[in-house]
């Protein structure tokens, strides 16, 4: 077994080569509904290809630390976004694109109230709350093609606190 990957704080420019951290920073972009509203507006750069975009809900088992990571995915025709439904912080796991395979995967903790974009091709580990309940909003590419390929590691991950 490799050596434990530990979790650290999601940040938008830690995750950039990866996906948009999607998260209300700073102030509104402009406020809307009779000044009532704030819209932090366009936070995710969305890809479907030839597809379109789909939401669907997921209701995920929460998982526990440390946590086994022995298998990645990515959707090469479209990004994807997992939106929780609550405030719970979840785990983000990626992994750089070495050669048509993933490298050394890296974690990170969302905040609570934060969501993820993955990139298109962004090599990911699956939807993993680490609190009941594992509800999500996901917005993903719906169309022809295969969009998923997964890749089995040969020795697991551990992923720590």
């Amino acid at each position: 077994m490799s050596a434990p990957i530990r979790i650290r704080p999601i940040s938008a420019e830690a995750f950039a080569p990866f996906g948009d951290l999607i998260a209300t920073d700073g102030s509104p972009d402009v406020m809307i509904n009779q000044g009532l509203c704030g819209r932090y507006h366009d936070r995710a750069r969305f890809e479907f290809g030839a597809g379109r975009a789909g939401l669907s809900l997921f209701d995920a088992v929460p998982r526990d630390l440390p946590y086994r990571l022995d298998l990645v995915e990515r959707h090469p025709l479209g990004s994807q976004a997992f939106i929780p439904m609550t405030f719970q912080p979840f785990l983000v796991i990626v992994a750089p694109d070495a050669d048509g395979v993933p490298g050394r995967p890296l974690a990170f903790r969302t905040g609570a109230g934060q969501a993820i974009n993955f990139h298109r091709g962004t090599w990911h580990g699956v939807l993993t709350p680490l609190q009941a309940p594992g509800l999500f909003a996901v917005v993903d590419r719906i169309g022809e093609g295969t969009n998923l390929e997964e890749h089995w590691f040969d020795e697991s991950y551990v992923i720590v606190a």
